[in-house]
């Protein structure tokens, strides 16, 4: 019934939201002599923030046409070169540029888009052939096409890998970097010749003992069938997915925003206020950001609640007893490929040394294999985007996948 509600919700504000976006388009029009006056900007602002808010926000496109090699812009296409029920692996190809080194991102399956790691992609395109997992929305999935679980997850990322062929890099951000570890530890176990040649985990959360944030207590404190009991829903119609079980996006981004609200509101407000100046530049900068952040996407019932339980409450992968398909999952059987591991000082999801707890799980990968990286002053999301990203965390990942 939850997700019902909240469809209805939209449904119902939407003919307000649709009145406050003509009301928008009236007070801002040059032809309004009102609209150049500080009371035809504040209505317009008004009209335009309650438009936002209330709007639903679709599957952002990533858009990347082009990107800055050694002082040239060079072309970029976007491609779609193999496909699953719940991912597509796309390939950001270079017309003009060959003998790049191959790059697997794999985007985390946690509420948002892959194109959330757009800043990502574009900052590694200058030195890789990059491809990314493009994860598909579970309510547009129908119950016919089955399910999808961690176990699912690993099975993809390894089916990725063999097909984007031998010497691939691999970069997991934040949820992933467990999942990666494990398919790595497989294929290397099995001595599967196209195991990356090394990889490079973004502030995931590995062994979330280590300085448990609030998200972390959180998974403890309220234990499986808690999560199972308040959190799941079921696809309401007319989507695709219609009765599938699922954990909402929009629960999902509700938690995002409740763990910064004042921080939120604040940018709203100024956001307001920047619109009312006329300040442009600023309120698209919040545009382009909240249009991302606030496109969400539905995760699977035993996707999520195996993540939860296995990740969070029994940290399974850190105490040597995650399986796979009923078979161990053995970080020690890591012995070629390399690892590099990054973290953000003030990361509040994933807490400092949970990503570096890698480096100790992987016994027998010698040490000369193994770098750490912690950036000084970021948070989650600076970790993997952003200016500090740029200037100091990618050319520490370049200089080691390279």
């Amino acid at each position: 019934m939850l997700y019902f509600w909240h469809e209805l919700s939209h449904a119902a504000i939407s003919p307000m939201r649709m009145a406050a976006d003509y009301g928008r388009v009236f007070w801002s029009s040059p032809a309004n002599p009102l609209s150049d006056t500080a009371y035809g900007r504040s209505v317009a602002a008004s009209l335009e923030l309650f438009e936002r808010v209330t709007r639903r926000y679709g599957k952002p496109e990533f858009g990347i046409k082009g990107v800055d090699i050694a002082g040239k812009t060079v072309k970029v296409e976007q491609q779609t070169i193999f496909s699953k029920p719940f991912c597509h692996l796309l390939r950001f190809k270079k017309p003009d540029v060959s003998d790049q080194p191959k790059l697997l991102i794999v985007a985390p399956m946690s509420g948002h888009y892959a194109s959330l790691l757009r800043g990502t992609v574009e900052t590694m395109l200058a030195d890789f052939d990059v491809y990314i997992t493009d994860w598909v929305d579970a309510r547009t999935v129908p119950v016919s096409l089955g399910g999808f679980d961690l176990d699912d997850f690993i099975d993809y990322i390894i089916e990725f890998l063999h097909v984007t062929g031998p010497e691939t890099r691999i970069m997991a951000v934040c949820q992933p970097s467990v999942p990666v570890l494990a398919a790595v530890s497989l294929m290397e176990e099995s001595a599967d010749d196209l195991a990356p040649s090394a990889m490079c985990l973004m502030g995931g959360p590995v062994d979330t003992r280590q300085n448990p944030t609030a998200v972390n207590k959180l998974a403890e404190d309220r234990g499986i069938n808690w999560f199972a009991s308040n959190v799941i829903v079921k696809v309401p119609f007319p989507h695709a997915g219609f009765m599938r079980d699922v954990y909402p996006g929009f629960l999902q981004l509700t938690g995002f925003m409740t763990m910064n609200l004042d921080r939120h509101v604040d940018a709203h407000k100024q956001l307001f206020w920047n619109m009312v100046k006329g300040d442009g530049d600023s309120a698209d900068k919040h545009d382009r950001f909240y249009d991302e952040y606030l496109s969400v996407m539905d995760l699977t019932s035993e996707f999520y609640l195996q993540t939860i339980e296995e990740v969070f409450i029994k940290h399974s992968l850190a105490t040597g007893k995650m399986m796979h398909r009923g078979k161990p999952v053995r970080l020690a059987s890591i012995r070629k490929t390399g690892l590099m591991t990054v973290e953000g000082e003030l990361d509040d999801i994933t807490g400092i040394g949970q990503t570096r707890a890698a480096h100790d799980l992987c016994t027998n990968l010698p040490k000369a294999k193994k770098h750490h990286f912690e950036q000084k002053g970021v948070g989650h999301y600076g970790v993997f985007n952003g200016s500090r990203f740029r200037s100091s965390i990618a050319p520490e990942i370049v200089k080691f996948l390279k």
